[in-house]
Formats: structure tokens, C-alpha cells, sequence
């Protein structure tokens, strides 16, 4: 894992979750720019996905097992463009607040994508 794609990752998804949770504060749907945001975020996700696949198939492993976190891995990839489709249906500050939580989600997998993977060791 490259330590800071995953920092960008779960930076710019919190950024995502302040912006859209402010819209969902002042009684807005997502909207275009949300959802330009929303893709960045997914594509860094997507690269971070590509990278600790090279790395796995390198020979790389995590220190707290492959499965763990392949699973984790797909999670984070899939978490914002989920929410961004769910927003799609739910036209009110309620898309918003969902594509909020998401990105806060997505913060913490990465948080936790870190620490599976040995970066959390002393």
C-alpha cells in the first residue's frame, strides 16, 4: 500500500462528506458538482484498488491476512459510487446526508485498509 494514496483517499472523501453534509444541512439534493466530486473520490479509490492488486500479485502481503484485506479493499472501492446511486433515487437533503455517510465510511476503510495492511505497527 502506498501510504499517501491513502491519506488522498481518506482526505478527499472527507472534503466529500463536509461539502455534501453541508448541502444536506442547508436542504439540498446532490447535484452535478457533487457528483464530479464523488467521482474523484471513486477514481482514487479505484487507483488505490489497481496499486495493492499489483502489490498483491507482486508477492506483497498484509500483515493481518489477504482475504481481510481484499474485502476491505472492494468495500472502500464501492462504498461512494454506492451512496452516489442511492442519492440518485433519494432527490432531497436526504441523498446528500447519504452520500455524506459514505464518504465518512469510506474514511474510516481506509483508516482500517492502513492498519491491515501492517501500517499501524510499531
Amino acid at each position: 500500500m502506498i501510504d499517501a494514496l491513502t491519506i488522498a483517499v481518506a482526505v478527499t472523501a472527507l472534503a466529500l462528506a463536509a461539502w455534501c453534509g453541508f448541502a444536506a444541512f442547508r436542504d439540498q439534493p446532490t447535484k452535478d458538482w457533487h457528483f464530479i466530486g464523488m467521482a474523484l473520490v471513486s477514481l482514487l479509490g479505484l487507483v488505490q484498488l489497481v496499486v495493492a492488486g499489483v502489490q498483491l500479485a507482486g508477492g506483497a502481503t498484509p500483515d493481518k491476512g489477504t482475504a481481510l484485506f481484499v474485502s476491505y479493499l472492494l468495500g472502500a472501492a464501492a462504498c461512494v459510487p454506492a451512496t452516489g446511486f442511492m442519492s440518485l433515487s433519494e432527490r432531497t437533503r436526504w441523498g446528500s446526508a447519504t452520500v455524506a455517510a459514505g464518504a465518512v465510511v469510506l474514511a474510516v476503510l481506509e483508516v482500517r485498509l492502513f492498519d491491515i495492511w501492517g501500517g499501524g505497527s510499531a
